[in-house]
């Protein structure tokens, strides 16, 4: 199984073999960011730690044969929560207890408080852009949350709470957000954009819609409304971004917070949104089969997230041809990529993987594509 056809090398994203963004933070980071949560150290002192460990980064997906680099997201303590919290007092990775570091299973579900308005008061991602432009060839990939992801972690009870008595003001103050970070972006040369929007992934969940029905809200008409906003923001966005959505059931310290397939969102995630490429968690049965790829059009691709970022077990390349191959039945091969099923340290303390099982899923996934595709 290959096409190893020159006319279907891809200048665009997504390309065939990708990652969602986040890196293991190296451990002389860590130890950065904890002297400076103490006061033992500058504010320079960590982005000059941070700045050093992103040249690393890019370093390594250079090496790999990657065509697209990300700063692992080392300036951020969780892939969201950073992004939230300049648009105003709010956050959305509140969790009862300590953070989950190390092993399987359902972990808890992080909450939102929303203690004012969303506002876009300055440029969120575009220094991080620069950052990347400035010291590689290959093309930055700016990864952000989903506009729905907020929401989604509370309802309209934690929007109504202590900021907003109208749901939607507040879907006006995301949508205006948005609009005005992915234009400023576009603005300063950025062309590669992922979103992280998990919730799309969950809903086919039996104890995600019994908690949604619990705070009073019905899952399947909650869909529609989230792909109302996003596709509101997508229509807004510059034409010269290439925007990706990411989608997951979780992943934070080896654990996940849903299972379940895609079936039940599939029609509409795949037909009703207006996202031209996905990147979809299969690394598990708990994303179940392939058979929902049958509803993606014939003008969207699929971003196969086929290796755990979870686990140190290695995947065998000759069973995910295999899968891959199963999926083509559904999605042609040449609108398929490869991926892990998400990020490496979707917090900072990260999955329970070393750096060198990291470097091997990344070079599984370069290898895989270019034996199917002959190219990464």
């Amino acid at each position: 199984m290959n096409v190893h056809v020159g006319a279907l090398t891809r200048e665009k994203p997504p390309f065939r073999a990708e990652h969602i963004g986040s890196l293991l933070r190296p451990a002389a980071l860590l130890e950065q960011r904890a002297r400076f949560a103490r006061g033992e150290i500058s504010q320079n002192d960590l982005t000059t730690a941070e700045n050093a460990a992103i040249c690393d980064a890019i370093a390594l997906q250079e090496r790999l044969g990657l065509r697209f680099v990300t700063d692992g997201e080392f300036r951020r303590r969780s892939y969201h929560s950073f992004f939230y919290q300049q648009l105003g007092e709010l956050s959305i990775d509140t969790i009862a207890g300590a953070d989950a570091k190390g092993g399987s299973g359902r972990g808890d579900q992080p909450m939102a408080l929303v203690k004012s308005r969303v506002r876009w008061t300055h440029p969120i991602n575009v220094d991080d852009f620069n950052f990347l432009k400035n010291r590689t060839t290959l093309l930055p990939k700016i990864t952000i949350p989903g506009p729905c992801a907020l929401h989604f972690r509370g309802g309209d009870a934690a929007v109504l709470a202590h900021a907003y008595r109208d749901i939607d003001q507040f879907w006006e103050d995301t949508i205006e957000a948005f609009t005005k970070e992915l234009s400023a972006l576009a603005q300063a040369g950025c062309r590669y954009v992922q979103i992280d929007e998990t919730a799309f992934a969950k809903f086919g969940d039996p104890d995600v819609q019994a908690t949604l029905a619990a705070r009073g809200d019905e899952w399947s008409s909650l869909i529609d409304t989230y792909i109302s906003v996003t596709n509101r923001v997508l229509r807004a966005a510059p034409e010269a971004l290439h925007i990706g959505m990411h989608l997951c059931r979780g992943n934070r310290g080896g654990h996940w917070h849903a299972e379940g397939s895609y079936e039940e969102v599939a029609e509409r995630l795949f037909n009703a949104l207006d996202i031209p490429f996905y990147f979809l968690e299969y690394d598990t049965q708990r994303a179940g089969n392939f058979t929902p790829l049958r509803f993606v059009p014939k003008h969207k691709s699929v971003v196969l997230g086929l290796i755990s970022s979870k686990t140190a077990t290695m995947e065998d390349k000759g069973t995910l041809r295999a899968r891959v191959e199963n999926a083509s039945r559904h999605v042609s091969l040449d609108r398929l990529a490869v991926s892990p099923q998400c990020g490496f340290a979707s917090v900072e303390t990260g999955n329970p993987v070393t750096p060198q099982v990291q470097e091997a899923k990344l070079c599984l996934a370069v290898e895989l594509a270019r034996d199917i595709w002959g190219e990464s």
